[in-house]
């Protein structure tokens, strides 16, 4: 399964300028892949970030919901949600939605 993540933060909490959260932003960046890949199978397909906008879109890779959800509660997570405003949501490639259709 597919999951889009999509979050934002107000300027004040933004990596760029803020200590504090850009340890927690590292923290989280230094190991996407080795914890939630050896957890749970989570795999990070890419992320991108629009900067003056104070937005970073990141796709998942997860064997279920339940996999994303456990991902999700660990505590570099936590501290993630802590600061930005997220919306985590399963979603499809184009192909299949067109299968879905046929």
């Amino acid at each position: 399964m597919l999951f889009l993540q999509i979050s934002t933060h107000p300027p004040e909490s933004c990596p760029m300028h803020n200590e504090k959260i850009m340890k927690i932003y590292k923290a989280l960046m230094a190991k996407p892949d080795s914890f939630w890949t050896k957890k749970y199978g989570v795999k990070m397909i890419g992320g991108w970030t629009a900067i003056p906008q104070h937005l970073q879109v990141m796709v998942f890779e997860a064997p279920n919901m339940e996999a994303m959800q456990k991902a999700a509660m660990e505590p570099e997570m936590m501290a993630w949600f802590g600061y930005n405003t997220t919306q985590l949501m399963p979603v499809m490639t184009l192909e299949e939605a067109n299968k879905l259709m046929k």
